[in-house]
């Protein structure tokens, strides 16, 4: 019986410890197309290409493909809670001036995970044409980078963590800006912001699964002393 308890107990801590939260980031592996997102800034390019959500290894024209080449599912290290789906952002106008994809998030007093992923399709890649990116979530800018500058065909993750001292709405943006026919492409997924803890009167992160990891570590010391008792009353 004691095993038991203790085993509970134990799995109760590893809960707290990997219970992962919701993404509060409305379609934020564009598994619903672009819905929830808002599409901005200007595009020169003739016919226009506007942001897609194009499917993964698809070999399929633009919109729903990266002009024939297959784009690989995010296998990125990525914090978010989101599974890797069937579908990402892609950004691929050859003349885009500070061209977005954006979308406001509502955020209460607490501390935040926040991150995306990026990719480059090697197509695009190998255009004479730069193309300059950015990400910003609530604030912070995650990424600000030429294309030319990473590496073709490997998912990438950024991420930090946000505190909010006051309920505020904050701006979710990614901005694209190219100059060139053709010029390199851009493909985000699994857009993230999860809740991971409260703020304390002191300003300092508090996680509230303190309280289980105690409750825990508590459970197991008393079945010690229980087990320490039944041993002396059975010798």
């Amino acid at each position: 019986m004691l095993r038991v308890m203790q085993g509970a107990a134990v799995a109760a801590m590893m809960m707290a410890g990997s219970a992962q939260a919701a993404n509060l980031v409305a379609n934020g592996s564009f598994e619903n197309a672009l819905a929830n997102w808002t599409i901005d800034g200007i595009d020169n390019d003739n016919p226009q290409y506007p942001p897609a959500s194009i499917f993964y290894n698809s070999a399929s024209p633009y919109p729903i493909g990266a002009f024939g080449e297959a784009v690989t599912p995010d296998n990125s290290v990525s914090a978010s809670p989101d599974a890797v789906g069937s579908r990402a952002a892609y950004f691929v106008s050859d003349f885009a001036i500070n061209q977005s994809l954006s979308q406001s998030i509502f955020l209460a007093s607490g501390v935040y995970k926040i991150g995306f992923s990026a990719y480059a399709p090697l197509n695009g890649f190998n255009n004479v044409g730069d193309a300059t990116f950015s990400g910003s979530i609530a604030g912070i800018q995650l990424a600000n980078y030429a294309v030319s500058d990473g590496q073709p065909r490997v998912w990438q993750a950024f991420s930090a963590e946000k505190t909010v001292n006051s309920d505020s709405l904050f701006d979710i943006s990614f901005v694209f800006n190219t100059n060139r026919d053709p010029s390199k492409d851009v493909v985000i997924d699994r857009v993230f912001v999860t809740r991971i803890g409260d703020i304390t009167p002191s300003g300092v992160p508090e996680p509230s699964s303190w309280a289980m990891l105690l409750a825990g570590f508590g459970l197991v010391g008393l079945m010690s002393r229980r087990n320490k008792r039944a041993t002396v009353v059975s010798a």
